[in-house]
């Protein structure tokens, strides 16, 4: 009888998972990659086989992560454990995918008014039933380099910490920022708090060398621009 092809009957350096370990994900094809998410084959069916067939019945690799969990399920040796692997290793990576989309959109976008940034952040903070505080770094042309949330829920000197506050802009060797708020309470006033971390946070700019250029609190209809209405600025 002939014996089933199996990982274990290659020469070690030539496994995908040695292969990875050795040059890097980019050396190995779609059949390695999906063969090292399967993991393991099953009776009379080696992992390697597997992957071949999902490529073969799906066309590429791009078929296999449009394949619905039924669909992975109907190839022998996939159940619904390893569909749901399979599929949540795609789902990764369209979200990698979409978020440097949304980066590269925000390295176009110019920060010239309030009214800019106002653009940018509603689509974040629409309908949040909590306060999200908000920095958006800038770099020498005033372009906007990427949004980071720094903190949820009611703000406070506690939650909003110039240590997390400047901890992204400076990694990304930016200049200065704007940082935003909402108030879910409909209110687009700042209250004591905010005009105090404000203050906090131009004082540790100023340290830093980085620039808070304004700070705008948004509800869903309007917002409030501490530039604009001379404080601080």
């Amino acid at each position: 009888m002939t014996k089933n092809f199996t990982i274990c009957d290659l020469p070690k350096t030539e496994r995908p998972r040695e292969r990875l370990i050795k040059l890097g994900s980019e050396a190995l094809s779609a059949q390695e990659l999906l063969a090292l998410i399967i993991a393991r084959g099953v009776s009379g069916k080696s992992v390697m086989n597997i992957a071949q067939e999902l490529l073969s019945k799906y066309g590429n690799i791009k078929g296999v992560s449009e394949a619905t969990i039924e669909q992975l399920c109907q190839i022998k040796g996939i159940g619904e454990a390893k569909a749901t692997q399979i599929k949540a290793c795609f789902e990764i990576a369209r979200r990698i995918e979409n978020q440097e989309i949304e980066q590269s959109k925000l390295k176009k976008f110019t920060l010239s008014s309030p009214k800019d940034i106002v653009k940018l952040a509603k689509p974040i903070l629409k309908d949040k039933k909590k306060e999200y505080f908000l920095v958006f770094p800038l770099d020498s042309r005033n372009q906007i380099m990427k949004e980071e949330i720094i903190s949820i829920g009611t703000l406070n000197a506690n939650l909003v910490h110039p240590r997390e506050v400047f901890k992204q802009t400076i990694a990304n060797n930016a200049v200065s920022m704007v940082i935003v708020h909402n108030h879910p309470s409909g209110d687009i006033n700042p209250s004591d708090e905010d005009i105090e971390i404000t203050k906090q946070l131009i004082d540790a700019g100023n340290i830093l060398g980085i620039q808070i250029v304004d700070h705008v609190i948004l509800n869903n209809n309007h917002h409030f621009s501490f530039k604009d209405n001379h404080i601080f600025f």
